[in-house]
């Protein structure tokens, strides 16, 4: 395992959230900077920090230094000169988690494009910035023309998103084939490590990896589920995080796409969590779904971990999230199998209310599309 300082907010729920990332990613935590602001111009910290950070680093010797915010190229360039060490921005430790976690060959092609596309929003500064010279944390970029390395890029991004395309229509057609045999579907969503694998687990019968770190889950898995002697199709599908940019959503659309043409989206809501952190992840989630179009009379709520709280804070938080005249939500155990089976019948009576199956618009849809069968870009 790889060490690291963190440079995190001075809040404990997001300093939580970024260990966390750091041992998902594989780093060891020797040292913690929590600091208020995280945006300021030249380094993204105040010049009197980084002197403190560079005389801790020196002592301790880590592998990297981890940002727990957005830098632009310069931010990083600044930061790994004066510091001479590799600079790892919140983008970037989230793009070598989901490179860990890649499974499946779509996923690992989906890891890619969102990598590019990454490295193409910071193309031209990075362009000028080694021709200053190159520095250590800088990708070893080389001396690069702009217009050399742009399309490099847009060559490299051209055959990942022609294969994503191929795999995005495969899955159209399983789905259309689903639909004729009559299988209505079922999909899980929610804040990362929320306990979405256990409860997928716990409702099919599956011993499918779990995990408390972040995104575990990269790859949709679909497996059969039976309500009531009724069969079901459900899926699994990757972890919602805050601040999670529209490159890396686009990136992993053909794994969320699931979620707009799915009959129910169960949305897995970790509720033992802190008031503050349930309702930053619960927005998040409503965020993430809205941007992607999914309807919300199809969303219901699992209340996980209700084994870790009693009804009355339960019913509390509920309030809190304004779903208190919501009759779409139950507390459950995924752990202990606590009120799956009244999940199960929850299920059913939403899908039983839908008459007929609607076509979902995605208020993206136009630029998604033209993302991926743009073929100039």
């Amino acid at each position: 395992m790889q060490s690291a300082i963190l440079i995190t907010y001075d809040k404990d729920d997001i300093k939580n959230e970024a260990v966390a990332l750091c041992d998902s990613a594989g780093y060891q935590i020797l040292h913690i900077i929590q600091q208020k602001f995280l945006q300021r111009q030249k380094y993204g910290i105040s010049e009197e920090i980084v002197e403190r950070l560079d005389s801790i680093a020196q002592k301790l010797n880590p592998d990297v230094i981890v940002f727990d915010e957005v830098l632009k190229p310069s931010q990083n360039y600044n930061l790994a000169s004066k510091l001479r060490r590799n600079i790892l921005d919140r983008e970037t430790l989230i793009l070598e988690i989901f490179e860990r976690r890649a499974s499946s060959s779509e996923s690992h092609l989906q890891v890619k494009l969102a990598q590019m596309r990454y490295e193409m929003s910071r193309a031209k500064e990075k362009v000028r910035l080694a021709k200053i010279g190159e520095q250590p944390g800088f990708m070893g970029i080389g001396q690069y023309e702009v217009e050399t390395y742009h399309n490099d890029i847009k060559h490299r991004m051209q055959t990942v998103k022609s294969k994503l395309e191929k795999a995005g229509k495969q899955r159209e057609l399983h789905r259309v084939s689903r639909k004729r045999q009559g299988f209505k579907t079922i999909s899980l969503a929610g804040y990362t490590s929320a306990g979405k694998t256990t409860l997928f687990n716990a409702l099919t019968g599956e011993t499918k990896e779990q995990s408390s770190e972040l995104f575990t889950t990269l790859s949709t898995t679909i497996r059969r589920v039976t309500i009531d002697q009724v069969p079901f199709l459900i899926s699994d599908t990757v972890g919602f995080i805050s601040k999670l940019p529209a490159y890396m959503i686009e990136a992993f659309r053909s794994t969320l796409e699931e979620l707009l043409f799915t009959d129910v989206v169960v949305v897995v809501i970790d509720i033992s969590d802190s008031d503050v952190n349930l309702r930053k992840k619960f927005a998040s989630c409503h965020k993430t779904l809205s941007e992607l179009g999914v309807q919300p009379d199809r969303i219901i709520f699992a209340m996980n971990k209700a084994d870790l709280v009693d009804m009355s804070e339960i019913n509390e938080k509920i309030k809190s999230l304004g779903l208190e005249e919501s009759k779409k939500w139950i507390p459950v155990s995924a752990k202990s199998g606590e009120n799956i089976q009244k999940l199960k019948e929850l299920i059913k009576e939403v899908l039983d209310g839908q008459q007929n199956p609607t076509i979902i618009k995605n208020p993206y849809k136009e630029e998604l599309e033209k993302f991926y069968d743009n073929r100039s870009s």
